[in-house]
């Protein structure tokens, strides 16, 4: 048997293979066999236990069996295969010794950004997938467009919506007798539903002129049923017989149905004052029926309409201011109407909301 080779016991120095001249960690600077390292190490104080010398020598050898490899002679290795070995088996070691992990904190933090990042992405794209489309309508790009265009030109008048305007106070005026009968008639053929008729149209016009929705209504209009308005007013006459000289001038009578008496009272007031006022005929408060402060329409309406009937005249001894100055008469009327809507002050006058006893 041959004697063992001094090199096959002690690796050798290893070959300076780096680039800047630093040679590697000899066998000499490494633990011997049976020393133990440990982290109290002055030189590597976080280096792991590691014994280059523990390890098989032959382990990364091939094997020598004769018919794996028949070329290679049988024998012992040389020792110039043998040096080469340890060598490497030595800088793997001083690797292992010498590498230090990384600072876990630098990965932490790069780490930590970038999460925030692809977050902030994945974010703001679920936002802009979900916004609601009235965000980015014509609409809207329309109203910006228009600001721009407003900034560029002051002068320009903005375009704001139109103010509706709201609706007219109503009125109802009934013509006496009108599209049911005649009513009164004179000798020589006048009516009284045609002179109640020409009154209320003007009285319709007048109010109508003053900014007010007026409704001219017949005797028994359709319309009358559960009607509501600010004020209804029938217009009659009374008979073309001459009765006696007292039988002239004018009567007045408000609805007792209506849940708000005092209005009725004022309404009765108002039309006894401004139409005695401006007609010059005579108040009648003796001589209210029954008929008048229990007419029909006065059953049919809304109750909260206010309503009055007023007979202008008797068609006997008044009949020239009647049929010669209807417009008078309607004048009067209409100012008793506006002196109740408008609320006007008015004198007091006798109540003729109820029928004389």
């Amino acid at each position: 048997m041959n004697a063992p080779d001094p090199e096959d016991t002690y690796p050798t120095e290893p070959e300076d293979s780096s680039p800047s001249g630093e040679s590697e960690s000899t066998a000499s600077d490494l633990p011997m066999e049976g020393d133990v390292l440990t982290g109290n190490s002055p030189a590597e104080p976080d280096a792991p236990v590691f014994s280059p010398l523990s390890a098989p020598v032959e382990a990364s050898q091939p094997p020598s069996d004769q018919h794996a490899n028949p070329d290679r002679p049988v024998g012992p290795e040389p020792a110039s295969q043998k040096k080469r070995a340890g060598n490497s088996r030595v800088v793997s070691a001083s690797t292992a010794v010498h590498s230090r992990p990384r600072d876990p904190a630098q990965f932490n933090v790069f780490y930590a950004v970038q999460t925030v990042i692809s977050i902030s992405i994945i974010i703001a794209t679920l936002l802009t997938l979900w916004t609601p489309s009235n965000l980015f309508s014509d609409q809207l790009l329309t109203n910006m467009l228009q600001a721009v265009q407003n900034q560029e030109n002051p002068t320009a008048i903005p375009n704001f919506p139109t103010m509706t305007a709201p609706p007219k106070p109503r009125i109802g005026i009934v013509a006496g007798h009108w599209g049911n009968d005649s009513g009164s008639v004179c000798s020589d053929g006048l009516t009284e539903e045609k002179v109640n008729l020409r009154i209320a149209t003007l009285v319709q016009q007048y109010l109508v002129s003053e900014g007010y929705q007026v409704d001219l209504l017949q005797e028994f209009d359709n319309r009358l049923k559960l009607y509501q308005a600010m004020a209804l007013v029938s217009i009659h006459n009374d008979s073309c017989d001459y009765i006696n000289d007292s039988a002239t001038g004018f009567k007045v009578a408000a609805a007792v149905s209506n849940i708000y008496p005092e209005k009725s009272k004022r309404l009765n007031a108002c039309l006894i004052d401004r139409y005695g006022s401006i007609t010059g005929l005579p108040f009648h408060a003796n001589t209210i029926t029954p008929d008048m402060t229990s007419y029909h329409a006065f059953q049919e309406i809304n109750t909260n309409t206010t309503a009055a009937i007023i007979e202008t005249g008797f068609l006997n001894l008044d009949r020239a201011i009647l049929t010669e100055k209807p417009d008078l008469v309607a004048r009067g009327v209409t100012a008793g109407i506006l002196c109740f809507v408008r609320n006007e002050p008015v004198k007091q006058t006798e109540d003729t909301t109820q029928p004389p006893q």
